[in-house]
């Protein structure tokens, strides 16, 4: 839980739009997404990222589509190397979730931010799964889990279904046996 939104206004609302500023514009470009650096210990920017959106989407709820499309552009990034293997996909769907369990989504905005994901893997085809389609792809079977059981704090977002069916017929690009 990010302290700043624990206390209401214990971070004036002008530093936390700093950060949430500085934050969008660093999150989908970082380019050391490493989660374990065995001399540096715990680098995790993929899942300390999802976290802060999280928090963002919070303290600032008119925010909430823009941080959607925020962890879209992080999970779609063609510049990473790194496949997640610190458990980032289930960090980034617990954050989509926690976002879209906020009240006042329409399902257009709550699904919305798919099309970023759409728009990444147009003209994929036959060969070996880049890096960050296979975090793609591994960030949506987590969040179809996170939207179908919901969360143990909050339960299931209000339009569960909804992305749940949408993210659905994106795992069919690669998954065309799915129902």
């Amino acid at each position: 839980m990010c302290w700043a939104g624990a206390v209401p206004g214990l971070v004036p609302e002008a530093a936390v739009r700093r950060w949430h500023a500085g934050f969008a514009s660093w999150y989908p470009s970082e380019r050391d997404t490493r989660g374990w650096d065995g001399s540096l210990g715990w680098l995790h920017a993929v899942a300390h990222g999802a976290d802060a959106a999280a928090a963002f989407a919070r303290r600032l709820p008119e925010e909430r589509t823009g941080l959607l499309e925020l962890c879209a552009r992080r999970f779609t990034a063609p510049h990473t190397g790194y496949r997640y293997e610190q458990l980032e996909d289930a960090r980034l769907a617990r954050a989509i979730t926690g976002i879209l369990l906020a009240p006042g989504l329409t399902a257009e905005q709550a699904a919305g931010w798919l099309s970023v994901v759409t728009d990444a893997l147009e003209g994929g085809g036959p060969g070996p799964v880049p890096p960050w389609a296979f975090n793609t792809f591994a960030t949506l079977q987590a969040l179809h889990l996170h939207l179908t059981r919901g969360l143990a704090e909050g339960g299931v977002p209000p339009h569960a279904v909804h992305v749940a069916d949408r993210v659905a017929a994106v795992l069919r690009l690669p998954c065309g046996w799915l129902a």
